[in-house]
């Protein structure tokens, strides 16, 4: 096992890969991620707001105007006439500003709300592949675990017998031609040297089969990591779109 070393993004790696992250600081930085786009969406929202507000305000003051009764300055000097049509240019002029500001207000407001999602779009695309390459990292390793388990414990199960059955022949053959007393006695030992080597052979496979069981909950909980990545990545996704749907709404 490699000791664990920090990356440059500030997760830490685990088993010397570049990318075996652990999850909880995978979910600290989706978490931190989360955090920097509702506040985003919430400027947005203000924005939407004033604008919204910006409008009634415009609608208020036309209904106003439109309320007003023509008046009549006929009856008034020139310089009257001329002042008072000043008057209507101008207020004229300052409506149709009023009208451009809450356009303009509204535009802004739905760019910032069309960049809140975009952003939020692609910084959970950059988290789920991030989360999905580590969990596949994790599940690589497992695997090559397992596969190493696997191997060594037949090769050392396969070395002990050797072993065992070379001395067995080697103690069969230096018996032959011996009294029938030796010979049963050799038979004995060799029965119970049988015996426990079997025992010892069968400890040799129950700590593999350990062994080969931790590697396998390995691999079964790197793939419960990248299913677990996957699903909160859509999650994020949704809750974006339904976000910035309420913004400009």
């Amino acid at each position: 096992m490699s000791s664990a070393a920090a990356a440059p993004d500030g997760f830490v790696t685990v088993r010397g890969r570049e990318r075996g992250y652990r999850p909880e600081q995978v979910e600290e930085y989706v978490a931190a991620l989360s955090d920097d786009r509702d506040a985003a969406w919430e400027r947005a929202a203000r924005l939407t707001v004033l604008a919204r507000e910006m409008e009634e305000d415009l609608g208020d003051l036309l209904d106003e105007v439109a309320q007003l009764t023509s008046q009549d300055y006929e009856v008034l000097g020139e310089g009257a006439r001329r002042l008072f049509r000043l008057c209507e240019e101008e207020a004229e002029a300052v409506r149709q500003r009023a009208r451009d500001a809450g356009d303009d207000w509204m535009r802004e407001a739905r760019a910032y709300a069309d960049g809140v999602l975009e952003a939020a779009g692609a910084r959970a695309d950059a988290v789920r592949a991030e989360a999905d390459e580590q969990a596949r990292q994790r599940l690589l390793v497992a695997r090559a675990e397992a596969d190493e388990v696997r191997i060594e414990a037949r090769r050392e199960v396969k070395a002990g017998r050797g072993q065992v059955l070379s001395v067995l022949r080697e103690a069969r053959t230096r018996t032959e031609g011996t009294l029938e007393e030796q010979g049963r006695e050799h038979a004995e030992r060799l029965a119970g040297a049988e015996r426990a080597e079997e025992e010892r052979a069968e400890a040799l496979d129950a700590h593999h089969a350990e062994a080969l069981a931790r590697a396998e909950q390995e691999v079964r909980e790197a793939e419960r990591a990248l299913a677990e990545a996957g699903e909160a990545a859509g999650r994020m996704r949704e809750e974006a779109r339904a976000r910035a749907a309420e913004v400009v709404a």
